[in-house]
């Protein structure tokens, strides 16, 4: 029982970095990108990988710590719970925003006004 422990606890740590990295390369994304559509997947991809993977991260860190008693299980199913609301939300969300700006003919230009 205390491999399948520290096997949680560190497959959590690395979902957790796994995690920050996407937030990373998401912020990157959105300074960088050239016009909203691109930047727009950029902050989904971000929303998306940074946020359900440390969810899942901490749920898998929570079951491995017996300490906290039921506290862990109703902790884990929470993170669980609020991944599976994220993957449903920020999709539809950055959909309904980008079908918007399409709908409005935005122009997809090589570089907008960024005071260059």
């Amino acid at each position: 029982m205390e491999i399948l422990a520290e096997a949680a606890r560190y497959c959590g740590i690395s979902f957790l970095v796994i995690g920050c990295f996407f937030e990373i390369v998401g912020a990157i994304g959105v300074l960088r990108l050239p016009n909203f559509f691109t930047r727009a997947h950029a902050v989904t991809v971000a929303s998306v990988g940074g946020a359900v993977l440390p969810l899942i991260g901490v749920a898998l860190i929570s079951l491995s710590y017996t300490e906290l008693g039921l506290g862990r299980i109703y902790l884990a199913c929470l993170c669980i719970v609020t991944a599976l609301l994220i993957l449903i939300v920020v999709p539809t969300g950055s959909h309904a925003l980008v079908r918007a700006a399409l709908r409005t003919k935005m122009e997809i230009a090589e570089e907008q006004s960024r005071g260059s």
